[in-house]
């Protein structure tokens, strides 16, 4: 545990060394910058990190066990989750399962279905190549991992997942993953949730992201600039402040829309498409759709006229003004 304040599960994906990760890119700036307004807890998966290496359950229950199991030990009885890459299926399966437990949950770079994160034959490959050289294979999903790294940051994530976990522990959580459909988990979560997602991400492509806030009642999503797949390298300073942001509100009586996303409810209200509010706003027209599409989940409207309607019924609606700083948002 580290920091103080409202309890933060975390849960950063795939295979983890809580030493060592500390150490990787910008994971320790990350870190305290949550730990500064929350007692965040992080664990080691089983046969991972500083866990026995030995007979440990990497299923994708015994992961679900393992993270409730950590949250218990420290006596969190009401916590928020943020769950990154396969840490968002674990991170769904807990909020769904356990509604009055969890406050708020952040999903960052996931998907519903592990099965479309790539083709049958790569994925038969990758897990080939992580069985036959798991040297080999570390550099190469750094590779997929990182947008245009240094050498050294190669050298270094490489590096990190050796010592994180043995060559059939990090074969076996990649084929969990792969496996595992958490598409009904999602439909059944009642937390305030936020989904993050960089839109040129090079392991999770973007509309698996937007398929998952489809999924949550209610979710918001989020663009965020940036190619790579870990949430603590590269263009991190965007997913941090989104999430803070979003952890900030726990507590509200009720969701509202955004400021940005009044405007553009506004102008779906005067008749405009998505296309031309996007000039309008001077927006990407995919920033446009996903604005309308969390409109449309946070407001529980099925056209354009309930939207309207609503407007009509709030005219003063709009919760946070601060919201219009960032171009994502």
């Amino acid at each position: 545990m580290t920091g103080a304040g409202p309890a933060l599960l975390l849960d950063a994906g795939w295979v983890t060394h809580l030493r060592a990760q500390l150490e990787l890119a910008a994971f320790g700036e990350f870190l305290a910058a949550l730990a500064a307004r929350h007692r965040v807890i992080r664990f080691d998966k089983p046969g991972c990190g500083l866990s026995d290496r030995d007979g440990g359950d990497v299923s994708f229950e015994g992961q679900v066990a393992a993270a409730l199991a950590v949250v218990d030990a420290v006596g969190a009885d009401r916590f928020s989750v943020f769950g990154a890459s396969q840490g968002g299926h674990v991170a769904a399966a807990i909020a769904a399962r356990h509604p009055a437990r969890v406050e708020s949950l952040v999903l960052y770079g996931t998907c519903a279905r592990g099965a479309d994160l790539a083709p049958p034959r790569v994925r038969e490959s990758l897990l080939g190549l992580v069985a036959a050289h798991w040297g080999l294979a570390s550099r190469l999903l750094g590779a997929v991992f990182l947008a245009d790294p240094a050498p050294e940051d190669l050298q270094a994530f490489a590096r990190l997942q050796r010592e994180a976990a043995s060559a059939s522990v990090a074969g076996r959580l990649l084929e969990v993953y792969y496996e595992t459909d958490v598409a009904d988990l999602l439909a059944a979560v009642r937390a305030r949730t936020l989904v993050l997602h960089r839109e040129a991400d090079t392991a999770a492509r973007f509309e698996l992201g937007r398929q998952v806030a489809g999924l949550v009642p209610g979710a918001t999503l989020v663009p965020l600039p940036g190619a790579g797949h870990l949430f603590y390298h590269g263009q991190w300073r965007p997913v941090l402040e989104q999430a803070l942001a979003f952890l900030a509100e726990a507590g509200a009586a009720q969701p509202r829309l955004t400021a940005r996303e009044y405007a553009v409810a506004r102008l779906v209200a005067s008749g405009l498409t998505n296309r031309s509010l996007a000039a309008r706003l001077s927006i990407a027209p995919r920033t446009a759709d996903t604005h309308v599409d969390n409109i449309r989940r946070k407001l529980g409207a099925r056209s354009r006229a309930q939207i309207a309607a609503w407007i009509t019924e709030h005219p003063q609606e709009a919760r946070h003004p601060q919201d219009t700083r960032h171009p994502a948002t």
